[in-house]
């Protein structure tokens, strides 16, 4: 095979491996690391990679000589066990253990992998799901098996696979919990109503999407930083639509989109139940790989009394950052090990029961359907960003302690060879004899160049009777 076949497949195969992890809702800075990394094992150090959210270029080898390949990334979710397997691949690929290849069928049969557990067992993991974070946002048995059948209904819905529908699911989603929350509040003690549907609507906040923008912005990413902080509170904007739309058909008063205390009505091991059940739900709805559980569990408990403590020292408004500061190096912790799980699945799970976007949907709603306004808005971002504040230290703090610090990179641009100049010593250098450009040897030049100059003066006669005698020697 040329090596321009061998070039052409091995950018076919770094771009199916960032549209990967784009599915799998890496930042850009990381994917664009894993890249390089990948080319550089495969022999190619001249690779050039530039990654955002809908568009990845990759251009092998320089000059005349380079290439460019382009693919516009299509909206799609990986589930847990897709994820652990792509990064398994991209483990094998950093390694150069297969061919480009191998690795793009690899890549098609991640993408074509049925789902570990059928239908059945997916809506109930998401019912699940729901009832274990019913059981932390608003802890009330009447509360809880609502959620289980409103978790139950969105978890059915979500098995409809059309690109169409993806788009305005979340509204109608939204909507339909929120008209049946609304119905039910006034016969039913549900608790809170407007936390109690933040639990079926979980896997739609865009509390990750949210949480990655900030990080990306503070890697310099600003164009996917920007997007994705856009994408995430236009999501956020549409499901607080669907909320408001529901109580303006049901008639609702505006007291009914503030939160209410949680009380006490269930004691306090209850919430540490809820943290299990969510776990739970996470591995039979996702399809995660079983040895991925016990992490997952480790990462949702640490982040969650992380919460509790930042919620009892700091308050509620920034206790997701001492959540997020506490389980961010432990999810990078557990991606390092040989048998650990990739730090996506251990995040997304923890963002879930963190809330960022929770926060925010409550802020936002509160901040439309009632008078209180741009205090509840404010204080939906004060939440979000404080969440973002702690993966973002949290990530500095893991890399300065594992990898140590990295000096701040120089601007610098080469110049093509053709048109390099000589860069010149430095002084000191210019002083010592035998060095390139010494002084003392532009004496000897110009010592010599008199005679050297003179084109009517004979050669010295040894110059004369080298190529003679060469000639009569051979």
């Amino acid at each position: 095979m040329t090596e321009a076949a061998d070039q052409a497949l091995l950018r076919r195969f770094l771009l199916g491996l960032a549209e990967g992890m784009n599915a799998a809702a890496d930042s850009t800075d990381k994917i664009r690391d894993t890249l390089v990394k990948v080319s550089s094992a495969y022999g190619r150090d001249d690779t050039d990679v530039v990654v955002l959210p809908t568009v990845i270029l990759i251009e092998t080898a320089a000059g005349d000589e380079g290439r460019v390949a382009i693919r516009s990334s299509v909206n799609a979710s990986f589930r847990f066990d897709q994820i652990a397997a792509l990064y398994r691949l991209i483990d094998a690929a950093g390694r150069a253990e297969l061919t480009p290849l191998e690795g793009i069928t690899r890549l098609n049969e991640i993408g074509a992998m049925k789902p570990s557990h059928g239908w059945i067992v997916r809506t109930f993991g998401h019912a699940v799901l729901t009832t274990g974070l019913a059981l932390l946002l608003a802890p009330t048995w009447q509360g809880a098996l609502v959620a289980f059948v409103l978790g139950a209904f969105i978890g059915v819905a979500k098995l409809v696979r059309s690109p169409t529908l993806q788009i305005v699911f979340p509204v109608f989603a939204a909507f339909a919990c929120a008209t049946a929350v609304f119905l039910i509040a006034p016969y039913f003690a549900i608790g809170d109503p407007i936390r109690l549907l933040i639990a079926p609507l979980a896997t739609f906040l865009p509390g990750g999407v949210l949480t990655t923008a900030v990080v990306e912005l503070a890697a310099g990413q600003m164009l996917a930083g920007a997007s994705r902080l856009v994408f995430g509170l236009v999501q956020l904007s549409l499901l607080a639509f669907g909320i408001l739309a529901a109580g303006t058909l049901v008639g609702v008063g505006s007291s009914s989109y503030v939160a209410l205390d949680s009380g006490d009505g269930f004691p306090w091991w209850t919430a540490l139940f809820g943290v299990l059940l969510f776990a739970i739900g996470n591995y039979l709805h996702f399809s995660a790989p079983p040895r991925t559980f016990g992490w997952v569990l480790l990462v949702l408990l640490v982040a969650y009394t992380g919460q509790v403590a930042g919620g009892a020292l700091i308050g509620a408004s920034v206790s997701g950052f001492i959540g997020a500061l506490a389980m961010t190096p432990v999810v990078l912790w557990i991606a390092t090990l040989r048998h650990g799980a990739p730090s996506q699945l251990t995040f997304l799970p923890a963002f879930w029961l963190l809330v960022p976007g929770a926060a925010g949907l409550v802020g936002l709603t509160e901040a439309i359907g009632t008078t209180r306004g741009y205090e509840d808005f404010a204080e939906a971002l004060i939440s979000i960003m404080s969440i973002a504040l702690g993966v973002l230290i949290g990530t500095a703090l893991y890399r300065v302690v594992h990898q140590g610090a990295e000096e701040i990179a120089d601007f610098h641009i080469d110049v093509p060879a053709a048109l390099a100049e000589e860069t010149a010593p430095p002084f000191w250098a210019r002083l010592l004899p035998g060095t390139p450009r010494s002084f003392w040897g532009r004496r000897r030049r110009a010592a010599s160049s008199p005679r050297r100059a003179d084109a009517s003066m004979p050669p010295p006669l040894a110059e004369k009777s080298a190529p003679s005698s060469q000639a009569t020697g051979s």
